[in-house]
């Protein structure tokens, strides 16, 4: 470890981010429209005989469980790609969809909903081929505008990504006006991002994603620390700066095209949550990057939670509740900054 991060601090930090996840996970299983007597549920798990006809247990395992589990692989997804993205970028206002690849997914899923695509892949309905395949097409995109004389090009690369996002949300709002208006509550329900349909498919779905994506992205937290530095310096230290930024952006790319094909666009969990984990925990990403995927699942389980309760029995989509929350405390990020 070094002198800014030793052992004990670390464990510490992983600890107070899971108990936030802990707490939010117990919060988002027990509340609701619906209150639950969290004796009857612990009586039902111990005593199969119970299980038949227990509201309570039905409530909680059956309808509450799934939801909780997506929205703990979304948000620590979101959480590890806006962690992810700031380092590549080196900039804290950087987040999974400021290069586009939420926006090519949101696409995607856009023209399966108009086209009315029914189509079965293993887990995967129509509306996540057709988001993943819009996540990858966009990624190709960006990673060509990205790479300059064979070179990979940070600034080509950001400017890219804002320019496909505004694209290919042009493009959305062609289709929504050339599509059937019984289809648009549908499509803007799932544009608005949201766990409400949650089943146990989608979490095993994403699963694969968050490994083959995640688990190289907290790897590099100790290049992202010297490339914090400056290139010259990490290349100095045996890092190749531009073998980072490729594995970088491609795994981030990956991870958020899994997340958005299975609850939608949900934004600002990636670009709040680094921050605030970086202002209690520092900027040492071998601690930020685990740290800001555990309290962004916790994040996204808390406004999920005030989704369904705020209007309750109806519920709004967990989008919009990120939205109303995100939208200020970025504008007071922008104003820190000045």
């Amino acid at each position: 470890m070094s002198a800014g991060l030793t052992a004990r601090r670390l464990v510490l930090g992983l600890l107070g981010c899971a108990l936030v996840l802990a707490v939010a996970v117990g919060v988002s299983l027990l509340l609701g429209s619906v209150r639950v007597d969290p004796a009857e549920v612990w009586a039902a798990l111990r005593d199969p005989s119970r299980r038949p006809g227990n509201l309570h247990y039905t409530i909680v395992i059956g309808q509450r469980l799934p939801r909780v589990l997506l929205g703990l692989l979304v948000g620590g997804g979101l959480g590890l790609c806006g962690a992810s993205f700031q380092a590549l970028l080196r900039n804290p206002l950087a987040d999974p969809y400021t290069l586009g690849v939420a926006s090519g997914s949101a696409l995607g899923a856009s023209l399966a909903l108009a086209a009315k695509w029914s189509l079965q892949v293993g887990p995967f309905g129509g509306v996540q081929v057709a988001a993943l395949l819009g996540g990858l097409a966009v990624t190709a995109v960006i990673w060509r505008i990205g790479v300059v004389r064979r070179e990979f090009r940070v600034e080509s690369l950001l400017l890219g990504g804002v320019t496909v996002a505004l694209v290919t949300s042009s493009a959305i709002i062609v289709i929504r006006t050339l599509a059937d208006p019984h289809f648009l509550v549908t499509l803007d329900r799932w544009l608005l991002g949201s766990l409400a349909a949650a089943l146990p498919r989608d979490s095993w779905s994403l699963l694969p994603f968050l490994l083959v994506g995640g688990l190289p992205l907290l790897a590099l937290g100790p290049a992202f620390n010297q490339l914090a530095l400056g290139e010259e310096l990490a290349h100095g230290r045996g890092i190749n700066a531009g073998r980072v930024q490729v594995w970088t952006f491609l795994a981030a790319s990956l991870v958020t095209a899994g997340t958005v094909s299975v609850a939608g666009p949900i934004g600002f969990v990636g670009l709040i949550v680094p921050h605030a984990v970086r202002s209690i925990w520092g900027p040492d990403h071998r601690l930020l990057l685990p740290g800001s995927a555990l309290v962004a699942g916790g994040f996204l389980l808390l406004c999920d939670t005030l989704a369904r309760t705020v209007v309750a029995p109806t519920e709004m989509p967990v989008g919009v509740v990120t939205a109303v929350i995100g939208g200020p405390v970025f504008l007071l990020l922008l104003w820190r900054r000045r």
